[in-house]
């Protein structure tokens, strides 16, 4: 009988994360005062799940008043090459990549380029008609009738981790899926789906006259100088980006399945780190970036055709804590990784957190994002 060795990364991660904490990786200016307790919070939080789940590597930032003041990386970016994480790793957002593509739309709506309630053919008249409307403030709140990513046992039939097909631009991404027919009536129920935002890119793609990354470069990287955000790119050299895991059937870590992210950017397939999405979030706590008429569009549950809320605005997800606290958010999955974006508007405080693991779940954000949203701003530092 062959003995079972212990994987190299169990016996590893503490070190790693021993080392993470006498030489962390920290961006900008030193914590204030009256956050350090919730950073050490943290730090404690992050090296537990770290450990309890197997993650490799993991990138914080935090944003308080538009300003990051926390942000920092653990763990192994590339385990390969013994390369760790840093505030500069990029991983993959997955799902968090769906209020990027909101942005985007904002930006058109203020321009007066998109009418959130035209029919899609409107702006892609090639799209088939399923006989009623479908229209972008349905695509951005996931009350279109779109199926989302499909899920089977037959690898060849599995679109989560099966995605080898490369698609050369959005309307390629669209022909996959335009010929299926919708799940539920338009309005009438919530049905989450990544391809409802690849439809939602085509239109922001013919109303913008750009392509969907261009147009994202410009609206949104741009503009919030988020210059380490953009596609997962396999055909690309892309500076600091993070390797890929996930674990076997012992629970070692393996390097992650290949998946091709081109037929789905919008929906989830951008790269990103910590910082840039805390930079993000923040731009969404005051006019700026968005007009005020607009934010409060943005973060407005929408309802169904009977009147229930949804839970969901344009993109970003509503919701309230164990203290009554109201905060923004969205999470993210994919192969090789998680992503959370968390933002407290009352407080000003964003929290972005991401890692490079298949499957594993950060539940902690929710008690991380509390510990900072709870702090004393009355005092000084």
């Amino acid at each position: 009988m062959t003995e079972r060795r212990p994987s190299i990364f169990r016996r590893g991660l503490w070190a790693l994360l021993v080392l993470g904490a006498i030489f962390p990786c920290v961006a900008g200016s030193q914590v204030p005062e009256r956050y350090q307790a919730a950073v050490r919070e943290s730090r404690e939080i992050i090296a537990k799940t770290m450990a309890a789940q197997s993650i490799p590597g993991l990138s914080v930032a935090v944003s308080v008043d538009g300003k990051i003041i926390w942000s920092e990386g653990f763990g192994s970016a590339d385990l390969e090459n013994n390369l760790k994480v840093t505030p500069a790793t990029r991983f993959r957002i997955a799902s968090v990549s769906k209020p990027i593509t909101a942005a985007a739309m904002a930006r058109l709506y203020e321009q007066g380029k998109l009418d959130p309630d035209a029919p899609v053919q409107k702006y892609v008249p090639e799209f088939p008609s399923k006989g009623v409307v479908i229209s972008a403030r349905q695509l951005v709140g996931h009350l279109s009738g779109i199926r989302h990513l499909r899920r089977d046992p037959d690898p060849e039939k599995d679109e989560f981790f099966d995605r080898k097909t490369y698609c050369k631009n959005v309307t390629e991404g669209v022909n996959r899926f335009q010929a299926d027919p919708l799940e539920f009536a338009p309005g009438t129920k919530f049905g989450y789906s990544s391809k409802g935002f690849v439809l939602l890119s085509a239109m922001l793609e013919r109303t913008s006259g750009q392509e969907f990354l261009d147009l994202l470069q410009k609206e949104v990287f741009g503009p919030l100088g988020m210059a380490n955000t953009g596609a997962d790119d396999n055909r690309r050299i892309v500076p600091n980006r993070s390797r890929f895991y996930s674990l076997d059937t012992n629970k070692n870590v393996i390097n992650a399945p290949y998946i091709d992210q081109s037929c789905d950017w919008a929906g989830g397939g951008l790269l990103s780190t910590a910082d840039d999405l805390a930079r993000f979030g923040s731009a969404h706590l005051q006019s700026g970036f968005l007009k005020k008429e607009t934010l409060e569009k943005m973060f407005t549950s929408q309802k169904t055709s009977d009147g229930k809320e949804t839970g969901t605005g344009w993109g970003w997800r509503i919701n309230r804590d164990k203290e009554g606290r109201t905060y923004y958010f969205h999470p993210g999955e994919n192969v090789g990784g998680r992503s959370y974006l968390w933002a407290y508007p009352k407080e000003k405080v964003v929290v972005a957190m991401l890692h490079n693991l298949t499957g594993a779940h950060l539940g902690t954000i929710v008690e991380i994002s509390r510990a900072f949203a709870a702090v004393d701003r009355s005092s000084g530092q």
